[in-house]
């Protein structure tokens, strides 16, 4: 990380954590920000449920919610970029404040409420978007929705023109009853629908899940076999946590979806048990507490073909996309590993 984007990184950290992130995106929009390109090579490219990434390391959605600056996004290092979630009509989310930094533990709790400006405005960015990036939009639902499950298709439909893939968000801790539909009959009917949308585009697109990491082993078994059943693309593990085990900072009782550091551990355990479930035959996309190409190069290992991190920027700056993906390369040449999937799942028992 270079002097400035320290010292930009520790006035941010002055102000209130959303004003912070608005300013952030305000910098990117101005062109203040390390633009390196993908990082790439042999062993870095990979494919993906039928996406070919410059590398396998990919921004999390929730930092540009409303698709505001993608352009600089494709440019900072990543390898894919997943922006929203997003919501058919636009909604405020919850009242203010509902961003949390926990910098003891490199962490933050939110409990934003898919706020959003809409699917409407969402298509309109993304139909300017840079054609040689790699983006996705995770799906939201309205939260006074009489129909949730349609939600999710309705934005898919609207938006999907734009798309390279498009994600299922329904465990985000912070619409009421969202996670509900994680439920094996609910998630099935809710997948089905998606996939029915999607097979009647004139372009076919990747259909991801994003699953949270409180799920009991129960549940993961329900999410393995509807996963397999309708057909999903990919599986996004894992999304917030509702755990506060082991915090140190002085708002750990804010109310809200954990992301960062502590969720390391959980979120590879459930990776790796997910892999394990689906035999390997479902893409993983491993999220939760990297902060590093060492937990990049782990949730690989534990069966992830690829990642995604977003919390720790807060910490290390936009500058971490390219860091963790030069890093991730170095690790793979260290372990003879001539590419990614050669990497995927070498180490899953360790998790297990």
């Amino acid at each position: 990380m270079k002097l400035t984007e320290k010292m930009g990184l520790a006035a941010l950290h002055r102000m209130d954590p959303e004003t912070a992130h608005g300013l952030s995106i305000k910098a990117l929009k101005a062109g203040l920000a390390p633009a390196p390109g993908p990082v790439t090579s042999n062993r870095l490219r990979t494919e993906v449920a039928g996406l070919d990434l410059p590398n396998p390391v990919g921004l999390a959605a929730g930092f540009d919610k409303n698709g505001e600056v993608l352009a600089p996004l494709s440019r900072a290092g990543f390898g894919f970029i997943e922006v929203g979630a997003v919501t058919p009509r636009p909604q405020p989310g919850n009242p203010k404040p509902r961003l949390f930094r926990l910098t003891q533990d490199m962490a933050a709790i939110n409990r934003f409420g898919f706020n959003n400006e809409g699917m409407e405005v969402m298509a309109r960015r993304l139909a300017d978007r840079p054609k040689d990036a790699v983006i996705g939009l995770n799906l939201g639902a309205n939260k006074d929705s009489d129909d949730r499950p349609g939600d999710f298709a309705k934005v898919l439909a609207h938006c999907a023109a734009h798309l390279d893939f498009a994600t299922v968000n329904v465990s985000s801790p912070n619409t009421e009853k969202l996670r509900d539909l994680q439920g094996k009959a609910a998630l099935s009917a809710l997948l089905s629908g998606v996939i029915e949308t999607r097979n009647a585009l004139p372009r076919t697109l990747p259909i991801f899940l994003k699953i949270a990491p409180d799920l009991t082993e129960g549940e993961l078994q329900d999410i393995a076999d509807v996963a397999r059943e309708t057909g999903v693309d990919a599986v996004i593990a894992t999304n917030t946590t509702l755990s506060r085990d082991g915090l140190r900072s002085a708002q750990k009782g804010e109310a809200g979806g954990l992301s960062g550091a502590p969720l390391f551990q959980k979120s590879t355990r459930v990776l790796a048990r997910l892999s394990q479930l689906t035999d390997g035959q479902i893409p993983l996309i491993g999220v939760g507490g990297i902060g590093t190409a060492k937990q990049a190069y782990a949730k690989i290992c534990a069966g992830a073909s690829a990642v995604q991190f977003y919390t720790a920027m807060v910490y290390s700056g936009i500058s971490l996309a390219a860091e963790i993906a030069e890093g991730l390369d170095e690790l793979l040449a260290q372990d003879g590993f001539t590419s990614v999937d050669q990497a995927v799942g070498s180490k899953r028992e360790d998790w297990l």
